[in-house]
């Protein structure tokens, strides 16, 4: 039976053996022995479907040109986040985590939001926290020191709120002041 399930007869082997036979030593170890757990040559099986020989791998979503697509907008994004500044890249993580608290207040809410925004914004941001490390590597800061420099930048964030809650006081402003002037 354990032939038919692909694995071998366990072998019995002694736990120790005495270099040098006298009667004492070899009656009193007779009766130990390791068991082996079953040793199987199963390693699973392989499933290759007959239309499909060749090596190249098959996207998993979308058409082909599509990801290329994504790819390109996505290296075409690093050049342009390379290209600013480090300060300009801490004023963007900032807004983007102001932006990130603004959606969770809307999901807390149950308000309409789209869900796929926290991944985008999420990984945005690594993105650039990404480039800023890269630069610090450059320069020639260690990891110590980077850790001790991104909690005392952390603590010099001064609240305020994103983009686009901004945006929408200053439409709230203008609205405001067009219905007063139409007030005589």
């Amino acid at each position: 039976m354990m032939m038919a399930l692909g694995l071998s007869a366990p072998s019995y082997k002694p736990l120790f053996t005495s270099p040098c036979p006298s009667s004492t030593s070899s009656s009193s170890m007779k009766g130990l022995f390791i068991l082996p757990s079953p040793i199987s040559s199963f390693h699973g099986i392989r499933i290759q479907s007959p239309s499909s020989k060749s090596a190249a791998p098959v996207p998993s979503r979308g058409v082909g040109g599509l990801m290329m697509v994504r790819a390109a907008k996505r290296v075409d994004e690093l050049k342009e986040l390379r290209g600013r500044t480090t300060d300009e890249l801490n004023e963007e993580v900032i807004d983007l985590k102001g932006e990130l608290f603004m959606l969770r207040l809307q999901r807390s809410a149950r308000n309409q939001f789209k869900s796929s925004e926290f991944r985008r914004m999420h990984k945005r941001i690594a993105r650039m926290l990404t480039i800023k490390r890269e630069r610090e590597i450059e320069e020639g800061v260690g990891r110590r020191l980077s850790r001790k420099l991104d909690k005392k930048w952390k603590r010099s964030i001064v609240v305020r709120p994103p983009p686009s809650l901004r945006k929408q006081q200053q439409l709230d402003e203008v609205q405001k002041a067009a219905d007063q002037s139409e007030k005589p």
